[in-house]
C-alpha cells in the first residue's frame, strides 16, 4: 500500500515537474511581439524565437504582429465650395517594437481610432479648399494626414508608414456639371480655331484676288497701250502712203475698220444673238463720229 502511494507522488510529481519545464519555454513567431505579464501585471515583450519564463506566475497574455497593417477608409466631407465629395483613403501603420506596451493596452480598438484621427486630420484640410483644389493637392492631403497621425498615433505605439488619398469622388451630378464645362470649353476652342482658319481663308482669297484685279488691269493697260501704239503706227503708214490726210481723218477710218471687225467677230460666234443694225452710209458716218468723240472727250477728261 505504502509502496502504491510512494509511486503515485512519485508519478505526480514528475508530471507536475513536466507542466511546469513546459510552461517556462515558449516560441514567438518572425515580425511578432509576445505580451508577457507576471500576475496581470505587464513583465516583458517577448522577441521572436525561443524565449523562457517562469511556470505558472507568468502568462503570455497576447501576441502582436509588427507586419505593415492597411486599413481602408471612406471620408465624406464637402469643399470650401460647397461641393460634398468621398475620399477613399489606405493608412498604412505597425507597431512600433519598442512600444508594444502602448500598442497593446492603450488602444481598444486600434481600426476604429485611426479612423477617427483621419476623418479629424481631413476635416481640418478639404473644406477649406475649392474642388480644384482638392483634385490638385491629393498628395498634399495625404502627406498632411501622414504627418499629423504619425504624431498622435506614436503616443499609442503605432508608426504611420504611409497613407494613400487613392481617388476624390464628387457628387454624380457635379461630375457630369464638371465635364459638360470642361467639354463647352474645347468646343469654345475649337470654334476659336476653326474661326481663325475660316478668317485665314478669307484674307488669303481676298488678296488673291486683289492680286488677280491689279495683274488684270495691268493686261488691260498693257493692251491699250499696245492699241495706241498700233494705232500711231497704222496712222502714220496711212499717211505716208496717202499723202496730205488729217491725223482726224486717219483714225476716223481705222475706227470704222475696228467696227465692222467687231460685227464680224459677233457674227462668228455661235452664241451671238441676233443684231439689227443699220448701215447705211450716213449712218455709219454718224458712228464713226461718236466714236471719235467718245475718245477725244474721255482723253480729255483724263487729262483735266
Amino acid at each position: 500500500m505504502l509502496a502504491a502511494l510512494f509511486l503515485f507522488l512519485v508519478f505526480f510529481a514528475v508530471l507536475i515537474a513536466g507542466l511546469a519545464l513546459l510552461g517556462c519555454f515558449y516560441t514567438v513567431q518572425t515580425a511578432q511581439v509576445a505580451i508577457i505579464t507576471r500576475f496581470g501585471k505587464f513583465r516583458t515583450a517577448g522577441q521572436p524565437g525561443l524565449n523562457w519564463k517562469w511556470p505558472f506566475i507568468d502568462k503570455v497574455a497576447g501576441r502582436i504582429s509588427l507586419k505593415v497593417n492597411q486599413i481602408t477608409l471612406t471620408m465624406e466631407t464637402k469643399t470650401r465650395d460647397n461641393v460634398f465629395v468621398t475620399i477613399p483613403i489606405s493608412v498604412q501603420n505597425r507597431v512600433r517594437p519598442d512600444k508594444a506596451f502602448d500598442a497593446f493596452y492603450k488602444l481598444s480598438d486600434p481600426t476604429a481610432q485611426i479612423q477617427a484621427y483621419v476623418e479629424q486630420v481631413i476635416l481640418g484640410h478639404v473644406p477649406g479648399m475649392t474642388l480644384d483644389e482638392v483634385f490638385a493637392s491629393q498628395s498634399s492631403i495625404a502627406a498632411a494626414v501622414r504627418k499629423e497621425l504619425d504624431v498622435d498615433m506614436s503616443d499609442f505605439g503605432y508608426e504611420i508608414v504611409n497613407v494613400l488619398v487613392t481617388d476624390i469622388v464628387p457628387d454624380a451630378k457635379v461630375k457630369s456639371a464638371m465635364n459638360d464645362i470642361n467639354a463647352a470649353q474645347r468646343e469654345q476652342v475649337a470654334a476659336n480655331a476653326r474661326g481663325e482658319a475660316e478668317k485665314i481663308l478669307v484674307v488669303k482669297r481676298a488678296e488673291a484676288e486683289a492680286e488677280s484685279k491689279a495683274l488684270q488691269g495691268q493686261g488691260i493697260a498693257n493692251e491699250r497701250r499696245a492699241i495706241i501704239a498700233g494705232l500711231q503706227e497704222s496712222i502714220e503708214e496711212f499717211q505716208k502712203v496717202v499723202g496730205d490726210t488729217s491725223t482726224a481723218e486717219v483714225m476716223q477710218l481705222v475706227l470704222i475698220t475696228q467696227y465692222f471687225d467687231t460685227l464680224k467677230s459677233i457674227g462668228d460666234s455661235d452664241r451671238s444673238n441676233t443684231l439689227f443694225l443699220s448701215h447705211s452710209p450716213g449712218t455709219v458716218r454718224d458712228i464713226s463720229e461718236q466714236i471719235m468723240q467718245s475718245v477725244l472727250g474721255a482723253g480729255k477728261a483724263k487729262s483735266e
